[in-house]
């Protein structure tokens, strides 16, 4: 999920229970809108860095790349609906399963089973260079909003334009241990769970039913069936996943270290680097009063546009995957 410093302001949806009040915004979209899809064209492995990385991929092999990165509790199935759309304009799309997702799997065991941010955003370079990609128009929610983010702040000669949902969202370890207001804190209850050895063992035994949770709090008016959840909830039966999301979680709130190999990437990274690629952000009801986007406008300095989505939740690909694939076809088109 996103970070809990970035939108401090938010009302958890978790302890809510129910929408937030929309914001004044662009066109309503609809978080009714039937899935299309229930599978890719094709699916693919190759390996990438320190990890053999599993990925769907449709349109022509010669079209523009275009890499579309899930977060958690989800997987590659959130753009399931996205990919035929950018197909069908000729784009290459790309969506890989994220280290401890699906069948992407570490090449070796004695290779740290980490979910650091520069972990994460290292393996979209590492798979950009297995697939002899120079650069890519990135675009990703949650882990994968942060990773693209990440890739477009460090390497933005990969990074041809970039869709971000809620924006900016790298982790600032030390804005991550200062106390947010009561409500908000209440909101990012599992972070505190997964700190825990109870919530690792429970994570371990209740990954089914956890995630259904988190997908139900964080899109409260998306009324997903049994059929769309499992066909995302066989990616966590993953043999890596729980201990990548707990070190994903106690990363961030300084409660595990991160690999040397990464600090340099890290001390980077906590500079706050500004985005210089174009860029369009989207929000979506689970933002809250962040959903205005004005609390990171000034990290992007390159050419750039918000649009807001009322009515859609956190999983915001496979809720409006049209919106989703229009920002993807508009900024390339930057």
């Amino acid at each position: 999920m996103i970070s809990r410093r970035d939108f401090s302001q938010m009302v958890g949806l978790a302890a809510a229970g129910a929408t937030i009040a929309a914001c004044a915004s662009a066109p309503t979209a609809s978080a009714d809108q039937p899935a299309g899809h229930t599978a890719f064209r094709s699916y693919k492995q190759v390996d990438a860095g320190v990890l053999n990385i599993g990925y769907a991929e449709d349109g022509p092999a010669d079209g523009p790349p275009v890499i579309l990165l899930h977060g958690w509790p989800y997987d590659i199935h959130s753009y399931v609906d996205v990919a035929p759309l950018l197909a069908e304009r000729g784009y290459r799309v790309i969506v890989p399963y994220l280290r401890g997702f699906g069948s992407t799997t570490f090449l070796s065991d004695a290779t740290v089973r980490n979910g650091q941010q520069a972990a994460v955003a290292s393996d979209v370079i590492a798979l950009m260079d297995a697939l002899n990609i120079p650069n890519a128009v990135i675009g990703g929610f949650d882990w994968g909003a942060r990773s693209a983010d990440v890739v477009a702040a460090l390497w933005p000669d990969r990074c041809r334009a970039l869709v971000a949902v809620s924006g900016y969202i790298i982790v600032n370890l030390a804005d991550n241990l200062k106390p947010l207001p009561p409500k908000a804190e209440y909101g990012w209850w599992y972070q505190y769970y997964f700190s825990t050895e109870r919530g690792r063992q429970g994570y371990q035994e209740n990954t089914h039913d956890f995630n259904e949770l988190i997908w139900k709090n964080a899109s409260p008016t998306w009324s997903f069936d049994d059929a769309t959840y499992d066909r995302s909830a066989a990616a966590f039966a993953n043999p890596d996943h729980v201990e990548v999301v707990i070190h994903n979680y106690r990363w961030r709130l300084s409660l595990a270290p991160g690999e040397p190999r990464y600090d340099e990437l890290e001390q980077r990274l906590a500079a706050k680097p500004v985005i210089t690629v174009p860029t369009i952000t989207v929000s979506s009801d689970f933002d809250g009063p962040a959903k205005d986007g004005k609390a990171y406008r000034q990290q992007f300095t390159g050419r750039y546009s918000h649009r807001v989505l009322d009515g859609i939740g956190h999983n915001v690909p496979q809720e409006a995957p049209h919106q989703f694939a229009d920002a993807i076809i508009d900024v390339a088109g930057h």
